[in-house]
């Protein structure tokens, strides 16, 4: 397995993550065994790093995972995330207060049977709380010795700036894929001017990039009905740029899925794609995207279909697309 080091403190992770909320939430019914035999066959075939948070399936994942990686810890890289308070009684709530850092930390520590998290991420960012005290109390995290790196998750550029001035921080992790560059305007040049590793969620375009996904396939409670980019109207529009992606699998002898990853894992040495899956094949594909060499011609066309903005309907619903890039 090809390795990648995100961040100046050194995290060296493998080249390709594994995204685990799809196990708990959000993409259909839950298979716990399944999922255990992914993450299982994922550290043998030398996936190492492991993203989760606190709110996937409100506690179900981190747990998933911790019982998976039992035994095997010592090849693991833990990813979790707190401040999202997705089933918090109020509604969905951001919660970055330095006194809720403290305890969502502890309780992921529990339910993932770990003495320490290898990559703390801030899920989203709260803008009833300054940057510097979420970012302080994590780095106290760090000095504690119940956290070894820090990251925050969709962070607009000031907040970054102003987070790293606090505490290093190891990576940002955002949407990214090939029909959601918005990143390269801004963010991603931010990150290597700081020496902050890049994590891209979603590289998949939630499973759109696989050129298997149209709206009457979704299951009902599949969490994608409600994102605009899936919607009929939409789907019409967005379904014309996969003719490329296609041709170019085709001609690669790979499936789509694995151009579309290729693509981002040429994007720089600092960019560590997570793609989610709940099933061995999946993973296993995606796996094999490393071994997919694109030309600069086939990256070229690529490109210009798939421009910045070229999709159509937002990336979440109207509702959620606020707290993104805070």
């Amino acid at each position: 397995m090809q390795k990648r080091t995100l961040g100046s403190g050194g995290l060296e992770v493998s080249a390709i993550g594994l995204g685990c909320m799809g196990m708990s939430m959000a993409y259909g019914t839950r298979d716990d065994d399944e999922s255990i035999r992914t993450l299982l066959r994922a550290l043998d075939l030398g996936v190492t790093f492991i993203d989760t948070a606190d709110m996937y399936g409100n506690g179900h994942n981190e747990e998933l995972v911790g019982r998976a990686i039992a035994g095997r810890r010592d090849e693991v890289v833990v990813a979790t995330k707190f401040g999202n308070r997705r089933m918090a009684p109020d509604g969905r709530k951001i919660d970055g207060r330095p006194e809720y850092c403290m305890s969502a930390c502890e309780a992921s520590l529990e339910r993932l049977a770990v003495d320490v998290i290898d990559l703390y991420y801030l899920h989203r960012v709260d803008p009833q709380v300054p940057i510097e005290e979420t970012v302080g109390a994590m780095a106290a995290l760090v000095e504690q010795g119940k956290v070894r790196h820090l990251g925050l998750s969709e962070a607009g550029a000031e907040t970054l700036l102003r987070a790293a001035a606090v505490h290093p921080i190891t990576a940002l992790q955002t949407e990214y894929s090939l029909w959601t560059r918005d990143v390269e305007e801004e963010t991603l040049p931010l990150c290597r001017e700081l020496g902050i590793g890049f994590v891209p969620y979603a590289p998949l375009g939630r499973g759109f990039l696989t050129a298997t996904i149209d709206a009457d396939s979704l299951a009902e409670g599949d969490r994608r009905r409600e994102h605009p980019r899936f919607f009929d109207e939409n789907m019409t529009q967005n379904r014309t740029l996969l003719a490329t992606l296609e041709a170019i699998a085709t001609a690669n002898e790979c499936t789509p899925a694995q151009v579309a990853l290729a693509w981002l894992l040429d994007g720089g040495e600092d960019v560590v794609p997570i793609p989610g899956t709940k099933r061995r094949d999946y993973l296993e594909q995606n796996v094999a995207a490393l071994d997919v060499a694109l030309s600069d011609t086939q990256r070229a066309e690529l490109e210009e279909v798939f421009y910045p903005g070229v999709t159509a309907g937002t990336r979440y619903p109207e509702q959620q697309m606020g707290s993104l890039g805070r």
